[in-house]
């Protein structure tokens, strides 16, 4: 059992998850801090200083424990995905533009009917079935 757990452990698929998981929380943490202390201040100004998270509605409860609903919280959080998913998106889309085209794009061509990436050798489009010449 335990040469069958170190041969997983030294798969190749399993070391780069690791590295992955380790990177991307690193990198998580500059994307929250780019969020926190860069983003949030310009987009506070521009909504007038609303401190999204202090937003709730009483729902019930006594007056000494009120129960609130607490919504902006969840805005808060919505928001903060969403500009997250922004940066990385354009993160990975600049990474992508600055990578060779490989030699697999190379040998692609368009098909002129349906306009789908096919093999330059083709004959027949696989996606319209249309013949090429």
């Amino acid at each position: 059992m335990l040469n069958e757990f170190k041969a997983f452990i030294m798969r190749g698929n399993v070391m780069d998850l690791a590295v992955g998981v380790i990177i991307g929380g690193a990198f998580g943490k500059i994307v929250t801090s780019l969020v926190n202390d860069v983003l949030m201040p310009f987009i506070g100004v521009i909504s007038g200083g609303v401190d999204f998270t202090s937003l709730r509605l009483k729902i019930g409860g006594t007056t000494t424990e009120p129960l609130y609903f607490a919504y902006g919280s969840f805005l808060q959080s919505v928001l903060d995905f969403l500009i997250i998913a922004l940066i990385i998106f354009l993160m990975v889309r600049f990474m992508n533009r600055l990578k060779k085209p490989s030699p697999i794009d190379v040998a692609t061509k368009n098909c002129p009917r349906c306009t789908m990436t096919i093999a330059k050798a083709a004959t027949r489009c696989p996606h319209c079935t249309s013949e090429l010449a």
